[in-house]
């Protein structure tokens, strides 16, 4: 089996955590409770007939009081950088997140997710707002780890990515 470390990165409560459980567990909670450090789940899945395990690291949402370090991202295969679609501010930590992704992990594999789209009618992003973003993704999609739309295939092409490094 092979073994791939993925990071969820993105501001505070843009839905990581929820993206993770809904992806292992296939559950949803509508409490929220914020990731202090870091939370690893692992999961398991067959991907062109081979043998995965995803060590998913949820790093805390980065804000103003507390930056996320480095040093989790090393040893990392790819990410998931995540949006909250309601809110726009989430665009710019998304864009320093990725900035020290690169820096730390080099050109790996990553898909851009816009979450919360179940609120799609208070989104606040448009394509056009993380064009750059979307531009070097595996992947970008709108998800809702609430209703669980696209949450298996964000996992599920990044994977594939993983296999191809």
């Amino acid at each position: 089996m092979i073994q791939k470390k993925v990071c969820m990165l993105g501001g505070f409560s843009v839905g990581k955590t929820s993206l993770v459980k809904r992806f292992v567990t296939g559950q949803f909670s509508d409490k929220y409770h914020t990731t202090i450090g870091v939370k690893i789940d692992q999961k398991s899945m067959c991907v062109n007939d081979t043998e995965l395990l995803l060590v998913l690291w949820d790093v805390y949402g980065e804000d103003d009081f507390q930056k996320v370090r480095a040093s989790y991202l090393q040893g990392s295969a790819g990410y998931l950088l995540v949006i909250d679609g309601t809110r726009k501010e989430t665009l710019e930590v998304a864009r320093q997140l990725h900035a020290m992704a690169m820096q730390s992990m080099g050109p790996v594999p990553y898909a851009l997710v816009i979450n919360k789209h179940d609120l799609r009618e208070s989104w606040q992003v448009d394509p056009e707002m993380y064009e750059d973003l979307a531009s070097n993704a595996c992947l970008v999609l709108q998800s809702s780890a609430k209703t669980g739309e696209c949450v298996e295939l964000a996992f599920a092409e990044l994977a594939k990515q993983l296999l191809k490094v």
